[in-house]
This record gives C-alpha cells, structure tokens and sequence, in this order.
C-alpha cells in the first residue's frame, strides 16, 4: 500500500475528470495485476488524499477499515475508487459491487458519499454510478 498527499489544486469534480486521473494512476501500475485506487475530495470536489493498494492477478484487497479511518482523518466528503480488471472485462463482479455498497453504507455514517467506483479494464472504463449499482 501507498500513500501519498494530493498536489494542489487536483479537482475530481466529474466523471471525465475522475477517469482521466485514474486512468493515469492505472498506466502506473503493472496491468498483470488488480490494484485499487482510492480518492478523497472535500465539498468542493479538491483532492485531498490518495491512495493505493496492490493485488494480485485475481484481486486487489478493499480495505474498508482503512479507507474510512482515512476518510475520518481528511475530513473527507467524498470518495471516489478505481481499480483494473486484468481480465480485459470492465464489467463489475459481484464482489466489486458488495464491496462498494458496504463501502457507501459506512461511510454515510461519517456523512461522507461513494462518489463513484471504476472499473478499468484496457481501454474500457465503466462506472457503478453510471450503471446504477451506487
């Protein structure tokens, strides 16, 4: 797992804007294995933190402790995730959408939004939001 502090001013404040910035994260990462990346904005869509998980060929870990101590400690309102399908399906699996959907429930308690969950796979993207599973 990585860590590292968003540069100033990044804004995630659409879906083209998140999958440019992730799409970029995912070029980084080796495309032979599942890796997850998780952003945190505040209300006006800034970047406050980012981080990374890496998997294997099969998965990537979804930490959810992590993701919403990380959320508590920013201040965030809300979360955007991604992560790649080695498969070359970007269709999202069962797994990815109870992961989100636990993710989403937790972190409504913090009054804090799942904003989005990618899913890369190629040159392919989709969006849970865009198909109706947030």
């Amino acid at each position: 797992m990585r860590h590292q502090r968003a540069e100033q001013p990044l804004k995630l404040d659409g879906p083209e804007t998140a999958a440019r910035f992730f799409a970029g994260c995912i070029s980084e990462s080796d495309p032979a294995r599942e890796s997850l990346w998780v952003a945190h904005v505040d209300a006006r869509a800034n970047c406050l933190h980012v981080s990374h998980y890496e998997g294997g060929e099969t998965g990537a870990p979804f930490p959810l402790g992590a993701i919403i101590t990380d959320a508590a400690r920013h201040g965030s309102c809300g979360i955007l995730l991604a992560h790649n399908h080695p498969s070359g399906d970007a269709r999202p699996s069962t797994a990815d959408c109870l992961a989100t959907r636990r993710l989403a429930i937790t972190a409504d308690a913090l009054g804090c939004r799942v904003i989005d969950h990618l899913i890369f796979a190629g040159e392919d993207c989709s969006s849970l939001r865009q198909l109706g599973f947030l």
